[in-house]
């Protein structure tokens, strides 16, 4: 039975560490993304879609990128509400023993875009962090392009209310939560509701 060929399972190994990821897999002079993320990337980014072989009888679907006009695409699918994971090349291909060596090395979400001409110059970009414990909770913002950061609990009689206020104060593109927030459905569909963040779970 035929195997995937080395370089496709390392892809596959990295997606199966960013599986809420697009990987943008460096090779040669282009990102390419493969499997579902080039049928995703391909419809939100209209660009041509075609596949490569990848060691079994059917090939890999596959849509790229020039490296250089790279942070424009990222740029369109972060706004979209996609995370991109950006795997480079660690070495020359010249110096390379087998398949070239490849990491990721950045992951870019929505509160944690640093490029300028990805952001908007007359705002912040917070990234907000919500911990919820019994009936209090614990919050974060943080700017990173500033390094700006605050912090407070609310331990009041009308907490969600007061974390409705703070989200709102602070407009936050990306939300992280622990399991005790994300999973009180009424809360979360009330923040989905009145917010356009991003929102991930810890």
């Amino acid at each position: 039975m035929a195997e995937y060929s080395p370089m496709m399972k390392h892809y596959l190994n990295l997606k199966e560490q960013y599986k809420d990821c697009i990987i943008f897999y460096r090779l040669g002079d282009f990102y390419e993304m493969f499997f579902d993320d080039a049928l995703t990337a391909s419809r939100e980014l209209e660009i041509t879609l075609t596949a490569r072989d990848c060691g079994k009888a059917d090939k890999a679907p596959m849509c790229g990128v020039p490296f250089h006009a790279a942070e424009g695409y990222i740029a369109r699918l972060i706004e979209k509400g996609y995370k991109v994971a950006i795997c480079e090349q660690l070495e020359d291909a010249k110096d390379a023993k087998g398949i070239v060596a490849r990491d990721v090395v950045r992951v870019v979400t929505p509160g944690t875009v640093i490029e300028t001409n990805m952001l908007d110059e007359k705002k912040n970009n917070y990234i907000m962090s919500i911990f919820k414990k019994g009936m209090y909770f614990g919050i974060s913002f943080c700017d990173v392009t500033t390094g700006e950061f605050l912090a407070t609990k609310l331990t009041e009689t009308n907490n969600f209310a007061l974390l409705l206020d703070e989200i709102s104060k602070y407009n936050p593109a990306e939300i992280i939560c622990n399991k005790m927030i994300f999973d009180c459905k009424e809360q979360m569909d009330e923040i989905r509701v009145r917010f356009n963040s991003y929102i991930t779970r810890v």
